[in-house]
């Protein structure tokens, strides 16, 4: 048995969850907040035999695309801040950040 740890974002959460559910899978679904761009993502704990794996993957890259986005840089802490000019960067967003870990016991009461 497998447990799927997949952070993704938020515009992409219920499209994934609804495509999971589809194909049979539970998850429990987490509201998380990413650490560069302090953005609102959701975090999905999918438990799953190992055979099944595969296809959860698939699911996820099928419903969390990568895309441009543009944010204001954070005006630096402690700097001269009359020289600064906040630029949007263009960044890339979305996709999904995935971690596969073994289970040893589960239980269900």
């Amino acid at each position: 048995m497998k447990m799927i740890i997949a952070v993704v974002q938020d515009q992409d959460s219920n499209r994934l969850l609804k495509a999971l559910v589809e194909n049979n899978f539970r998850a429990t679904k987490l509201a998380s907040t990413g650490g560069f761009l302090k953005s609102g993502n959701t975090t999905f704990l999918i438990g799953t035999e190992d055979v099944r794996v595969d296809r959860v993957l698939q699911i996820i890259k099928d419903n969390c695309s990568s895309r441009e986005q543009l944010v204001a840089p954070v005006s630096p802490m402690g700097g001269n801040a009359d020289s600064y000019v906040p630029y949007p960067v263009e960044v890339e967003v979305g996709g999904a950040t995935v971690f596969v870990l073994p289970i040893e016991q589960y239980l269900h009461f």
